[in-house]
């Protein structure tokens, strides 16, 4: 052997210096076993240890047991859940409004009703004709034919079957107006077409065209208080069509005049859409009124009066 012993080995005289490296490698190779061939790299490092900058105490897991108290049971508890809905702020249905059907000097005429909402439309409509007329109503001629206790007892395929209705004596022509006020009712809802009549057969409004005057109007009806510009509504069957509306305050002075057509007219029925503005300077009673102009001499028939109150409007 030569003047040196094996690498790393010492001898009784002390250790013989080593390059740090090679201790190293040594160590390496004789923890492996069998070498292996090739050159090893760098000794694998650990990434650095990352703590989120909004805990600390997550990183890693404790080491020993908790030393500390049990977590209490309001620690440990799920998050509560949200408070259940209250009636506070439910909104409540919309009232309902209703179209009724009275008799003025023989003919129909249209008011309207708004009461709270209701699933039984056609009981509401019927207890509501039965009602009759407020007084403003009954001071413009209107009346009800129709007595208490008319119910519908059935309705489909479009037809509303009632049950018994009083009639007494009543002659021909004031049963067929009585009629004509519950088929207008109740043909207001869509699901209603026509009505039976007991021992009758279905009827609808084309049954009774004869007793629509000239001229109706659907709105505004008597009482409201109207504001400006007012859209007046209703049907009519005039020459060329051409429907008039004058608005008159409580002195019966005018304060405004309009015209329009109707979607038909001079033999047939049509719907029209007037708007009429007007400027007073208070609250008052007024009155709206829709006429035809006669062809032959210039003056007005066929005139409706509307009863309402007029609202105060700048100009």
């Amino acid at each position: 052997m030569s003047g040196h012993g094996p690498v790393g080995v010492g001898r009784r005289g002390g250790w013989r210096a080593v390059g740090v490296p090679v201790l190293v490698a040594a160590l390496l190779l004789g923890a492996c076993g069998t070498p292996r061939s090739g050159v090893l790299g760098a000794a694998p490092t650990a990434p650095p240890l990352i703590v989120p900058p909004t805990s600390t105490a997550a990183s890693a897991p404790p080491s020993g047991p908790p030393t500390g108290p049990p977590p209490s049971a309001a620690a440990t508890r799920t998050a509560p859940r949200p408070p259940a809905p209250t009636s506070v702020g439910t909104r409540r249905p919309e009232p309902v409004t209703i179209e009724l059907w009275y008799v003025r000097s023989g003919l129909l005429v249209p008011t309207r009703r708004t009461r709270p909402a209701t699933v039984t439309t056609s009981r509401l409509a019927l207890t509501e004709l039965a009602a009759g007329p407020t007084p403003a109503e009954a001071a413009t001629g209107m009346v009800t034919l129709l007595p208490a206790g008319v119910e519908v007892t059935r309705i489909a395929d479009g037809v509303a079957t009632l049950g018994p209705v009083p009639s007494g004596d009543d002659p021909a022509e004031r049963r067929r107006l009585r009629e004509a006020q519950v088929v207008w009712t109740l043909t207001q809802f869509p699901t209603v077409r026509q009505v039976r009549f007991p021992g009758g057969v279905p009827v609808g409004r084309a049954d009774y065209p004869d007793l629509l005057a000239p001229i109706v109007v659907t709105a505004p009806s008597v009482g409201d208080r109207v504001t400006a510009p007012l859209t007046v509504t209703g049907t009519a069957d005039v020459f060329e069509a051409t429907v008039s509306i004058r608005v008159l305050d409580a002195a019966g002075r005018e304060v405004a005049t309009g015209f329009g057509a109707a979607s038909c007219g001079s033999g047939c029925r049509g719907a029209y859409r007037l708007v009429v503005g007007w400027h007073t300077a208070r609250e008052q009673h007024g009155t709206i009124e829709v006429y035809e102009v006669s062809a032959r001499d210039g003056s007005r028939s066929n005139r409706v009066a509307v009863p309402v109150i007029l609202a105060p409007s700048g100009g």
